[in-house]
């Protein structure tokens, strides 16, 4: 009687623990079912731009539209990587989402160029047109073979001329001047055509070497104008709008082509209104900034006229002939015809 009471406590002891085992498994695998996809997006600057703000705004609906199946972690301010890192950190899928200036991608698509063509958008929305339009959604997909799926715009701004010499109303008020640029290429030989030189410069050595005089002057957003202090060093300011100076939301193809289709149509709603938040924000921040350096007495301004971007587009003739054969020329008239 002892030996059968045993048989059976010892019976009942393997199931309890068969059962336990059992239950532990099936709470880890429901464990495992339930871990959020964590997106990393890595950007370069503050969380108080435009960028900054709007890539937490995509965070924020992410979330929230996938019901926390998605976590994502933003790192602003090349916390994670720099300008020169962040592209090959996506390709090798260290990070998932970054939002780079359009020139760092010239290197993998010279069609990228499009937006330092000089003269070529007629006004902010004539691009915002072009890049929502079958030619910028083109570019957009044009970095599939390198791994890389584009999935926004994210407009910065029109870029305006400031100098320390004299107003700059006509191309000939360019010669014998020098200018920052931020990459060779268009933005050099755009100089070059206006009889005007040019020297590479990193963005955060532009106030000094206007203030050294290493340069007489340099092009950008009103809001970088006015941020980075150039009124202090800088006497003339032409609005002209002759490029651009905006961003791309990327993604790791890999990565991308792995998610489940209801997360990947949540991930892009969320990116459709972080995007209209972030145009939103960059529009509203470049007026603020125009009125800012008005403000300020510090600058003299002068707006061209239509005859005055007439007379620069005809300089440029030139630039356009070469830069369609590699831009190719629907993307080029596509830009131009942007209304």
């Amino acid at each position: 009687m002892l030996k059968f009471s045993r048989n059976i406590f010892i019976a009942v002891l393997v199931l309890f623990l068969v059962f336990a085992l059992v239950a532990c498994g099936s709470k880890q695998e429901g464990e495992k079912k339930t871990e959020p996809i964590v997106i990393k997006f890595s950007h370069v600057v503050a969380e108080t731009t435009p960028k900054g703000q709007a890539a937490l705004k995509f965070k924020e609906l992410a979330e929230q539209k996938t019901g926390g199946k998605v976590k994502v972690e933003v790192y602003p301010s090349s916390q994670l990587f720099g300008d020169k890192e962040e592209l090959e950190a996506l390709i090798a899928n260290n990070v998932q989402f970054i939002a780079p200036s359009v020139t760092k991608l010239v290197g993998l698509n010279p069609q990228f160029q499009i937006v330092d063509i000089p003269f070529l958008f007629k006004s902010e929305e004539a691009a915002l047109k072009f890049y929502q339009g079958p030619a910028g959604q083109k570019l957009l997909k044009s970095l599939e073979d390198k791994g890389i799926i584009g999935l926004a715009w994210w407009p910065n701004g029109a870029k305006h001329f400031t100098n320390s010499k004299r107003p700059l109303r006509r191309p000939e008020d360019f010669k014998g001047l020098k200018f920052r640029t931020q990459s060779g290429g268009v933005l050099e030989e755009q100089f070059k055509l206006l009889g005007a030189g040019s020297q590479t410069i990193p963005f955060g050595e532009v106030y000094t070497a206007l203030q050294n005089k290493t340069v007489d002057g340099q092009e950008n957003t009103f809001n970088n104008i006015d941020t980075q202090k150039y009124a202090e060093v800088q006497k003339y300011l032409t609005v002209s709008g002759h490029g651009r100076l905006d961003y791309v939301v990327l993604t790791n193809k890999t990565f991308w082509d792995s998610l489940p289709e209801d997360i990947k149509k949540a991930l892009e709603e969320a990116l459709a209104e972080a995007t209209e938040y972030e145009i939103k924000l960059s529009t509203e921040l470049n007026q603020k900034s125009m009125e800012n350096l008005k403000k300020s007495g510090k600058l003299e301004f002068y707006y061209l006229t239509p005859q005055d971007r007439e007379a620069f587009i005809k300089v440029f003739e030139p630039l356009y002939k070469k830069y369609e054969s590699i831009i190719g020329k629907e993307i080029m008239d596509a830009a131009r015809n942007a209304e």
